[in-house]
């Protein structure tokens, strides 16, 4: 089942999701995003130095440039899958933005559980392999910056990773509106449940 661009009837609010106002799930997702940096910085500076990014010698400032500049390339990129994603579940019309803390790509559609977690997991299943083998063909001075793309790209995938955890513990009918900024599950009314 494809995105529907009107939520069916016999469906009702089950769950939402904003990181802008709900702080303490935006405290846990960005101590998840910090913690997989961590996890995957350490290892990285015991098969290549954490020190050859801070080497000064030819070629340094065109390697900070390139990280500054990879870094932004990258936070568009991965917004754009996003978009592709829904374009690919059937959504006709893709929003992209900026707020204080996240770019995002949302839209007016409701997609169901499988896909709205292949939209979730597309950029970072796509970036990571993308920026694998790009920093297995990099020599050692340029390990490092493609290395800290994708440290971005997992520890950014945080939010997604939380999301594809707690949606996949609902039902397999719910559908989720993904407005950007935050998310609204909704889920078939239970017409024998009581209040």
């Amino acid at each position: 089942m494809n995105a529907v661009n009107v939520l069916p009837e016999g469906y009702e609010e089950f769950y939402s999701l904003d990181l802008q106002k709900d702080k303490q799930k935006a405290l846990l997702v960005n101590g998840l995003a910090l913690a997989i940096g961590v996890l995957m910085a350490v290892p990285m500076h015991f098969t290549v130095p954490i020190t050859t990014l801070f080497d000064i010698s030819e070629g340094y400032i065109i390697r900070m440039l390139s990280l500054a500049l990879l870094s932004v390339g990258y936070l568009i990129l991965h917004e754009l899958v996003h978009g592709v994603a829904m374009k690919i579940c059937g959504t006709k019309k893709v929003k992209y933005g900026f707020t204080d803390l996240y770019a995002f790509a949302g839209s007016e559609d409701f997609y169901p559980k499988k896909p709205y977690i292949f939209i979730a997991l597309a950029p970072v299943v796509l970036w990571g392999i993308v920026l694998a083998v790009v920093n297995f063909l990099v020599p050692t001075e340029w390990c490092w910056i493609i290395y800290l793309v994708q440290i971005m790209n997992i520890s950014g995938a945080a939010g997604d990773f939380f999301v594809t955890y707690k949606f996949s513990q609902f039902p397999d009918t719910i559908l989720v509106k993904d407005y950007g900024v935050g998310m609204v599950v909704y889920a078939r009314h239970n017409r024998n449940q009581t209040d």
